[in-house]
């Protein structure tokens, strides 16, 4: 007996889903606990789960279609074989089937259409909801009779030539922002208009890190299995910056300033549908090690959009590495309510002074920006600058001095 595929609850005040990419197709086999259809709110990004083995029977919704929390999306058959599925035995909602039984072209089967001189009519759709996928035409196209219309033309009759697509063609296509990209663009609009934000700069010579880094890797690897970054030597130098100066770990609340005695670092990294910042939860009682290895973590899980709402809330403090990308200075936004951004930029050997002589060294521009309702110039420069000396001297992170 077919079960009902629902939307589950992914968050306490989540109550509409949008629904991404469908993992499995109808007639697809599956095993227990393998991911469905990929399902998208403006926070976390999640994998509908097989209930069991079996095959995938219907798909009610589509891609960029909404659903709520606990609506029927799709149809599962458990412990079936692939070639015992029958779609068509499902119920079939209206919400299933195209206006006036009319196919709906997606932009790529449309082009895919005109690129070998086809016509929607002439292709059987397979996509949810009657749509004609890319994948459909290529199909029509690899069978004998559609790779040659012109065999049974009489012979003085010239053969047909497929539609060529016009010289300089310029084409739009149409992508429904994903939940989590509109909540992303919300919040920096709200940081902008909300926040007075200004950014202060300053450089590191990033020298005795890297040559700290050297001496010891191959022990760190050997006992952590994980490398020695940069990004942990920023964690805790952040850490020792904010505890001297509290206002940037802070935030306003009402008419209230909120003062903490944790900190909770943010790490901003690329994940699958965009940028999000997973937590390291009280980062102040980690380790270089412990830093090390929860970054990769969360890294790994961001781009294959597997973190959890708890891991992308709550954060106290941020710190961006654009360098990563190449960027060589910017000005971060502020992640609401938060007071303050660090942002990290590429290692670029420079020519500076250095005891009278100049040297080449390797150097990154940092910028801080801040809250300047809570925070002040004169906090901001020196918080940035406290962050220049410890990551310079990276002993005195290891003697807190």
């Amino acid at each position: 007996m077919p079960v009902e595929l629902k939307v589950p609850s992914v968050g306490e005040s989540i109550t509409e889903v949008q629904l991404g990419d469908w993992l499995k197709q109808p007639g697809d086999s599956v095993r227990a606990d393998e991911g469905l259809v990929v399902i998208e709110t403006d926070k976390v990004t999640v994998e509908l789960p097989a209930p069991a083995n079996g095959v995938v029977v219907k798909q009610l919704k589509g891609r960029g279609e909404k659903a709520l929390v606990g609506e029927v999306i799709g149809y599962f058959e458990a412990g079936a074989a692939a070639a015992s599925a029958d779609p068509a035995a499902m119920p079939n909602p209206k919400a299933a089937s195209p206006v006036g039984g009319e196919k709906i072209v997606m932009p790529a089967a449309a082009r895919e259409l005109a690129q070998k001189g086809f016509v929607a009519s002439d292709v059987t759709a397979t996509g949810p909801g009657g749509r004609l996928l890319k994948e459909d035409v290529q199909r029509h196209a690899s069978k004998p009779a559609a790779a040659a219309p012109a065999a049974a033309a009489p012979a003085s009759t010239p053969a047909a030539k497929p539609a060529q697509r016009p010289a300089g063609l310029r084409e739009e296509q149409a992508v429904p922002m994903t939940p989590m990209r509109k909540r992303i663009a919300e919040r920096l609009v709200q940081a902008q208009h909300t926040a007075a934000i200004l950014s202060t700069f300053n450089e590191i010579d990033m020298g005795e890190v890297m040559a700290l880094r050297k001496q010891f890797q191959d022990r760190f690897v050997e006992r952590h299995k994980t490398k020695l970054g940069f990004m942990s030597f920023f964690v805790k130098a952040a850490i020792e910056a904010l505890k001297e100066f509290p206002a940037v770990n802070a935030e306003i609340r009402g008419d209230q300033i909120i003062y903490r005695n944790y900190y909770d670092v943010g790490i901003a990294v690329g994940g699958g549908k965009g940028l999000v910042v997973p937590i390291l939860r009280n980062a102040e009682r980690m380790g270089f090690a412990e830093v090390e290895l929860a970054i990769a973590e969360l890294g790994k899980r961001a781009q294959e959009n597997r973190l959890t709402l708890d891991e992308l809330t709550g954060g106290t403090f941020t710190i961006s590495n654009g360098g990563i990308y190449g960027s060589l200075l910017s000005t971060p936004i502020l992640n609401p309510p938060q007071s303050g951004i660090l942002g990290l930029h590429a290692i670029q050997e420079r020519p500076v002074a250095l005891n009278g002589q100049v040297v080449i060294r390797p150097m990154m521009y940092v910028a801080l920006s801040y809250d300047h309702r809570l925070v002040d110039g004169r906090e901001a420069v020196t918080f940035l600058k406290r962050i220049k000396e410890l990551v310079e001297n990276p002993t005195r992170l290891l003697l807190e001095v």
